[in-house]
């Protein structure tokens, strides 16, 4: 990757790919992101704040032939994933070493996110976009690529899109998309449908998130494609088209993730990301899919805070609303 390009890339002026881009609400401006940083911290208020803005820096690019979907990350390798191959890359070169590739007619049809837990990595897999939504967790020696396991879910809540292990716990991602896809009359599962969950060792669900619409608006009509927890313990997820992690953490109430913060990726187009967390100074992985590039960023994790306060009051005689 030529120097001109790191460049134009870590200042956000290379244009994300045309075409894929929805209708988005206006960022707010510099100023009016310090006031919200600083601004109401009790009560009610700390909850309807806009959440700050904040920029990542670009560390590193590498041009692959395959990062198309997403990428995983461990201490010496990287994982570019596409619909049906992996490739193992040497994380100091970058040079491609091995690849899984799937037949054309097999039964692994279009991996989305993947993750490194161990010595496995662990992909989200689809049969996105047919129809009704099938998903699995396919799941691979990162020493061999050979495949050695199998999870399905078979019809369930949607496509499955990301995996993640955190907190003693599996935490994936099924979107639900409000595109119509070709040979159908309706919208494949729409995107306000998309859900969070956190599973057991054996990939049963205990618990489900819904996403604020506000972030689903943005993802339209496509939906969540990307999920990993940060070193700051927080959920960042990513959407399908916006170069922008939404850095969330579970609600204190409700059934709603609470929205924290967005970080901005620059030339960055969605899929997925993965935290690289195998020591040092943990980097944030993402791809670029128009240009089949793996980008690692600087992300500023430790300058987000929560919201103070808590959404309720404790009211004594005198002061009961009515």
């Amino acid at each position: 990757m030529t120097a001109t390009l790191t460049a134009a890339l870590a200042a956000g002026t290379i244009a994300l790919g045309a075409g894929h881009l929805p209708a988005r609400a206006a960022e707010p401006t510099p100023a009016a992101t310090t006031a919200e940083t600083t601004g109401a911290t009790t009560g009610a208020a700390a909850t309807t704040a806009t959440p700050p803005v904040l920029t990542a820096t670009l560390d590193r690019s590498y041009d692959t032939f395959d990062a198309h979907q997403a990428v995983a990350v461990d201490k010496k390798y990287f994982y570019a994933v596409d619909n049906q191959h992996i490739t193992k890359h040497d994380k100091a070169t970058g040079r491609p070493l091995l690849q899984f590739a799937g037949d054309e007619d097999g039964p692994i049809i279009h991996m989305d996110s993947a993750a490194v837990v161990g010595d496995k990595l662990y992909t989200a897999h689809s049969n996105y976009s047919d129809w009704p939504m099938e998903s699995s967790i396919e799941v691979y020696d990162t020493r061999t690529l050979r495949h050695i396991e199998t999870h399905s879910f078979g019809i369930y809540r949607g496509s499955l899109t990301w995996l993640d292990r955190h907190d003693g716990a599996w935490w994936a991602g099924f979107a639900n998309y409000d595109k119509v896809q070709s040979g159908q009359t309706k919208p494949y599962g729409e995107t306000y449908n998309t859900q969070v969950v956190k599973m057991d060792d054996d990939f049963r669900v205990v618990e489900s998130w819904t996403i604020p619409k506000t972030i689903l608006d943005r993802f339209k009509p496509m939906s969540n494609s990307g999920g990993s927890w940060g070193p700051d313990g927080r959920l960042w997820l990513t959407g399908h088209d916006l170069g922008e992690a939404y850095v969330m953490k579970l609600p204190a109430a409700g059934s709603d993730l609470e929205w924290v913060a967005t970080v901005t990726l620059p030339g960055v187009e969605g899929q997925g990301i993965a935290w690289d967390r195998s020591g040092g100074t943990p980097t944030l992985w993402t791809i670029k899919r128009s240009t089949s590039q793996v980008l690692s960023f600087t992300a500023p994790y430790r300058s987000i805070s929560d919201p103070a306060g808590q959404p309720w009051r404790i009211l004594g005689p005198g002061q009961f609303e009515q």
